[in-house]
């Protein structure tokens, strides 16, 4: 949709096209109607805004500033390339195109220009603090969900997940330390690894309890199981055990490396 249809649909639609996609945005993020279509006072012209967002109009022949990263963005950082990465893969899980996420975040008085989006999806625009919350908003998921993503390319898959930061911390970690529920010196970590493992032991003592509970059943069942082994209540109970000893191996397997990342963590104390 181009630019007079966007403007088009803020007041009232005559194409039905325009209109079934503009209802389509406004049901699916709740938008109020009382905003749809107007400019807050943060309103910019997505043409004069530079790499940074900042809105940087002025007098000059080019119309705007001209910032170095905007002729030639250096090579990607961990964090960068997630958050670009994972702006590119919520949005096509929403199944929003880029005008239309451009659109959401015109509603909710922070718009971003369609091009603007695409090079941040690029890695070729810097994402702001402000266009993370905005951008994070429309796509229905959270700052740190964005900033612990992990991109399928990562440059150093043996490197670290976000910039700055030890290259020992797995995604899990990641995540609760952005979202405030542990902090990264070393006895803080040695505790949140103490407490998971904790948990996997528990959750894998719950798969033991019920994998043995499907092969208690189909003892009972005897030869019959054999003999009627195509009726469904059998085939469930197969299906259940298949399922249970996958859920098994996967558990063992998590706590596994989880008790050798925490007996690492301490011989590093």
């Amino acid at each position: 949709m181009n630019a007079a249809a966007w403007d088009t649909c803020s007041t009232g639609c005559d194409d039905k096209t325009d209109l079934n996609l503009f209802v389509k945005v406004r049901l699916f993020w709740r938008l109020p109607s009382a905003r749809g279509g107007r400019r807050g006072r943060h309103s910019r012209d997505p043409s004069c805004v530079c790499g940074d967002g900042r809105e940087v109009c002025d007098d000059s022949p080019g119309g705007r500033t001209e910032h170095a990263y905007d002729r030639c963005m250096p090579s990607p950082l961990p964090t960068s390339l997630a958050v670009s990465d994972a702006i590119t893969h919520y949005r096509q899980l929403r199944e929003l195109t880029v005008d239309e996420l451009a659109y959401v975040l015109r509603m909710l008085d922070h718009p971003i220009s369609a091009d603007a989006l695409a090079e941040m999806e690029r890695c070729a625009r810097p994402v702001t603090v402000d266009d993370l919350v905005a951008i994070a908003y429309a796509l229905d998921t959270t700052p740190a969900v964005l900033l612990s993503h992990i991109p399928i390319d990562m440059p150093e898959p043996e490197g670290p997940l976000a910039t700055g930061l030890p290259g020992d911390i797995d995604q899990s970690e990641l995540r609760a330390w952005l979202e405030g529920k542990t902090t990264l010196d070393r006895e803080s970590r040695v505790n949140w690894w103490k407490e998971r493992v904790a948990r996997l032991r528990v959750r894998s003592a719950h798969h033991e309890e019920q994998l043995q509970g499907a092969y208690a059943e189909l003892r009972e069942l005897g030869d019959l199981a054999l003999q009627e082994a195509d009726a469904p209540p059998v085939e469930r109970l197969q299906w259940r055990i298949q399922d249970g000893e996958h859920a098994l191996n996967q558990s063992e397997v998590a706590l596994a490396l989880t008790e050798h990342r925490l007996v690492n963590l301490r011989k590093d104390a």
